[in-house]
């Protein structure tokens, strides 16, 4: 029964994408509507196919990029509540679901093999502000939306790394470490590069951002590593749904900031999507390659291209709401984060059946 419903629900994305194409070229009124529903439709069907199953996240922020796009003022407020407050609430809920994964044994990997994960670490904090720096200096772009792009690459690392080497065939234990620590760094690095690299197109307190990561990401984490040692496995209905949660926010937030940035995104859009692959496959070349140049194997090469090149996304939106430029620094990372699902999911996939 089950792949009968996941080949229908292929069989009805495929329709309605040929239905919004019609529109689209015919000036028929219905086509984000139809374009939004080919997006979930084929979301559910990936679902029932290994190779495809990867993308699923990522058409599921099309789908809700598209109606951000279409509908930004759906998304403005509702009954008199600005919407845009929900952005904290909601990353504290997806960093939490971080914190349950993690555990504290896994950092005595740093004693017993150092090398891949400061090599890990460095590469990360390292190639990714630097390119980002560089992207933003050489591009005729708003200061906002310049500094967007510094911060992404400032940012830590995100969990599809960790996602991404497991499939890819890399170490699964080097990625988590390596995400661990990147992200326990974050309040301090995160907020001096921003100050070295971004200080010139926007303002940047270094102590407030320092206090905005610390309510973002590590409060939040450390009450999920608790929840780890002592409640998890315990309600398995609640370990479950709280993997949901944290995708089903980061797909809202996403939208959130794609209807704050409908002007910006829709004046620069196609510009800043070829900047943020740049950016992004360049994190995965530059590496793999410098890991392979300081000889570490091929298995933890692959870990360190994924832990060097997926950032944390929704942090880096978060941020830029909390600095009160989620219409166009936060649009950067919004962006981001849907491109880098992408990217990652086909390199996964490829190594994968290299392994």
């Amino acid at each position: 029964m089950k792949p009968f419903i996941f080949q229908t629900c292929l069989g009805l994305g495929f329709l309605t994408a040929i239905a919004s194409s019609i529109c689209f070229f015919l000036g028929i009124p219905g086509t984000a509507l139809a374009l939004m529903l080919s997006f979930i439709c084929l979301a559910l069907g990936f679902q029932g196919f290994p190779i495809l199953k990867g993308f699923s996240y990522t058409l599921f922020i099309f789908a809700a990029s598209t109606y951000a796009l279409n509908y930004p003022e759906n998304l403005v407020s509702f009954q008199g509540y600005l919407l845009k407050k929900l952005v904290t609430p909601l990353l504290v809920i997806t960093m939490f679901g971080m914190g349950i994964h993690m555990n504290l044994t896994r950092f005595v990997e740093i004693v017993k093999a150092p090398k891949p994960i400061l090599a890990g670490i460095f590469c990360h904090y390292l190639i990714m502000p630097g390119i980002g720096f560089g992207l933003a200096m050489t591009t005729d772009l708003p200061p906002e939306i310049a500094a967007g792009i510094i911060l992404v690459g400032c940012s830590p690392s995100g969990v599809a790394s960790n996602v991404m080497a497991y499939i890819s065939g890399g170490n699964l234990a080097l990625s988590v470490t390596v995400t661990a620590i990147s992200t326990l760094l974050a309040p301090l690095v995160t907020p001096l590069l921003m100050k070295l690299l971004a200080n010139q197109l926007v303002p940047i307190n270094f102590w407030d951002m320092f206090w905005h990561i610390l309510e973002i990401v590590i409060f939040p984490v450390l009450a999920g590593l608790v929840y780890n040692k002592y409640a998890y496995g315990k309600q398995k209905w609640l370990d479950d749904l709280l993997p949901i949660l944290s995708m089903a926010s980061i797909i809202f937030i996403v939208a959130l900031t794609v209807s704050a940035g409908h002007d910006t995104l829709l004046s620069i859009g196609w510009l800043l999507i070829l900047i943020v692959i740049v950016h992004n496959l360049s994190g995965y070349f530059f590496g793999y390659k410098i890991s392979k140049w300081m000889g570490i194997n091929e298995q933890d090469s692959r870990t360190i291209a994924f832990e060097v090149g997926l950032q944390n996304a929704g942090l880096a939106t978060g941020i830029a709401a909390k600095m009160g430029f989620m219409a166009t620094m936060g649009l950067v990372p919004g962006i981001f984060g849907s491109m880098q699902n992408i990217t990652a999911s086909v390199l996964a996939n490829w190594w994968g059946r290299k392994k």
